[in-house]
C-alpha cells in the first residue's frame, strides 16, 4: 500500500494569491508597527545585539574623503581650530569647550565652573584668521554664566582684533543670551561685526523642555531685537530645529514674532539625537516639509531662509548668500559716500 504524500506545502502555496492576483491587489496601508519594523534593525555580535532605528535616506551622506583632508588635519594639529585655507568660510568656537548650561539637545560638555578664559585667545584668533585668506568667519561660543559679563567683552575684543588685522573679513557672531543682560548684547552688536546670530532653537511651548531652564523664549527674542536696534545695519539671524514635536501653528507664531523684531535670516534643520541621554527625535521631517517652511519664511519677508534636513545654523550656502548681500551693501555705501563728497566739493 502506497503511503499518501503530505499535502501541507501544496495547500500552503494554494492558500496565497497567485502572482497575477498579487500584482493586481490594491496596496495595503502599513500599520505603525509594520512601519517601525521596516525602520529598525538588529545589529551587533551574539550576546551584545541591540536594536537601532534606520535613518531616512535623505539624512544619509557620503563621508568626505579628498585631498583637503590632510590640510585641514594639519591646521587642527597646529592650533586650536581651523579650516581649509582655500575655503570661503570657517566657524570658530571661543571661550573653551565647556558650557555652564545643559540643554537637552546638545552634546557639549557642561560644568558649573569651566576653566578660565585664555586672555590671548582674541589675539591668536585674529592672527590665525588673517593668515587663512577667508572672506567670512562665524564666531560662536559656549555659554559662560560663571562670568559676570557672560564672556561678552571677550567676544567683542575678538571681533575688534579681527577687524583691525583684516577689515574686509565679514564676521558673524553666534552668541548666547548673556543671561538676559542686554547691555552685553549691545556691546557685541557694536563691536564691528556684520551678522548677529542667536538661536531660538524651538517654539515657545517646547522651550522649557528642550533648552536649559535659564534660556527663555522671550529672552531670546529680546536679544535679537536689541542687537538690531543697537546696530540697524546688522543682519540678524536665528536657527530652529524641527523634529522635536513642534506644532505647525507654534512654528507659524515663532516666525511671525521673529519678523516683528526684524530678524533677517532664519534656518531650519533636523534635530539629531547626539546620545541616548539626550531627548528623542519625535519626527524625521521630510525634505518636502522643509521646503514648505522655507517658502513660508520667504513669504513672511525674511531676507533669506536655508531649510533642509542637513542644514545647520552655520550653513555654507547661507553664509555665501549673506556675504554677497553685505558686499553689495558696502559697495552701495561707498558709491553713496563718493557721490556725497563730490556734491559737497561742487558746492
Amino acid at each position: 500500500m502506497t503511503k499518501p504524500r503530505p499535502t501541507y506545502f501544496r495547500d500552503k502555496i494554494n492558500a496565497v494569491p497567485s502572482f497575477s492576483e498579487f500584482v493586481g491587489l490594491p496596496d495595503k496601508a502599513l500599520t505603525p508597527e509594520d512601519a517601525l519594523e521596516l525602520r529598525t534593525a538588529t545589529v551587533g555580535p551574539p550576546g551584545k545585539k541591540k536594536q537601532i532605528t534606520r535613518l531616512p535616506e535623505w539624512l544619509k551622506t557620503p563621508i568626505p574623503d579628498n585631498s583637503n583632508y590632510k590640510k585641514i588635519k594639519k591646521d587642527l594639529r597646529d592650533c586650536w581650530g581651523g579650516s581649509d585655507k582655500s575655503a570661503a568660510t570657517a566657524t570658530i568656537m571661543l571661550m573653551g569647550d565647556t558650557c555652564t548650561r545643559g540643554c537637552r539637545f546638545c552634546s557639549v560638555k557642561t560644568s558649573k565652573a569651566p576653566p578660565p578664559l585664555d586672555p590671548h585667545e582674541p589675539e591668536h584668533t585674529a592672527e590665525a584668521l588673517s593668515r587663512w585668506g577667508l572672506g567670512y568667519v562665524v564666531l560662536t561660543s559656549v555659554d559662560r554664566d560663571d562670568l559676570a559679563d557672560g564672556g561678552a567683552r571677550h567676544f567683542a575684543e575678538t571681533i575688534m582684533k579681527i577687524k583691525q588685522k583684516k577689515s574686509e573679513i565679514l564676521v558673524e557672531a553666534l552668541t548666547g543670551d548673556y543671561g538676559g543682560n542686554l547691555e552685553m548684547v549691545k556691546l557685541v552688536a557694536e563691536s564691528g561685526l556684520d551678522v548677529y546670530a542667536h538661536n531660538m532653537e524651538t517654539t515657545e511651548e517646547l522651550t522649557p523642555s528642550v533648552r536649559d531652564r535659564r534660556a527663555k523664549y522671550r529672552q531670546s527674542l529680546k536679544v535679537l531685537d536689541t542687537a538690531k536696534k543697537a546696530n540697524p545695519s546688522l543682519i540678524t539671524k536665528t536657527s530652529i530645529m524641527l523634529g522635536l514635536g513642534e506644532t505647525e501653528e507654534a512654528l507659524w507664531q515663532t516666525l511671525r514674532e521673529l519678523r516683528e523684531v526684524n530678524v533677517d535670516v532664519v534656518t531650519f534643520g533636523q534635530y539629531m539625537r547626539p546620545t541616548k541621554r539626550h531627548m528623542k527625535v519625535e519626527e524625521y521631517v521630510t525634505p518636502e516639509v522643509f521646503e514648505t517652511w522655507r517658502q513660508r519664511a520667504l513669504d513672511l519677508g525674511f531676507l533669506y531662509c536655508a531649510s533642509g534636513p542637513l542644514v545647520r545654523s552655520s550653513y555654507k550656502a547661507g553664509e555665501a548668500f549673506i556675504e554677497n548681500v553685505l558686499k553689495k551693501r558696502k559697495g552701495a555705501t561707498i558709491l553713496s559716500d563718493e557721490a556725497t563728497g563730490m556734491a559737497k566739493a561742487i558746492v
